[in-house]
């Protein structure tokens, strides 16, 4: 982690262990200036922080969306609400489309319309499991990697 980086090569070489080339990086270089100019480098925490680092949690909670942003954004939680009774809807209707085959005899329907209910069935199943991959990869967790470790 860029913590335990961070602490390894100390306050006065954090340059080394970060590169940082961007302008949106502006501000932490500002920041890590005033805090050398000013604070020799570091908080003074008094007694209440030791130097150790808390454990890393797992990486599914450190990079969960829902709990994090999803809960408290409405207009993500509306889009998650959504998405789910779409995904729910096509498995009622994947299972529907199958009762329907299953219920009729064989000459009541014709062969193409009978092809035709099955193609559906299967399409709305695997629109719902795109569809909870969907729902999973953008409201609850996406792993991110950056390019450069």
């Amino acid at each position: 982690m860029k913590e335990e980086k961070l602490i390894e090569a100390g306050n006065s070489n954090w340059q080394k262990a970060c590169f940082v080339p961007a302008k949106a990086d502006a501000n932490v270089l500002a920041y890590r200036m005033w805090l050398k100019k000013y604070a020799g480098g570091q908080f003074d925490w008094g007694t209440k922080f030791n130097g150790s680092l808390p454990p890393t949690p797992p990486r599914l909670q450190l990079m969960d969306r829902y709990w994090s942003h999803v809960v408290n954004c409405s207009s993500c939680t509306d889009a998650y609400k959504g998405f789910n009774a779409l995904k729910i809807s096509l498995q009622v209707f994947s299972v529907a489309l199958v009762a329907i085959m299953a219920a009729t005899k064989p000459g009541m329907i014709s062969i193409f319309a009978r092809n035709t209910l099955a193609a559906a069935a299967i399409m709305c199943f695997v629109g719902s499991k795109w569809l909870s991959h969907f729902i999973y990869k953008n409201f609850h967790f996406h792993d991110y990697r950056h390019a450069f470790k």
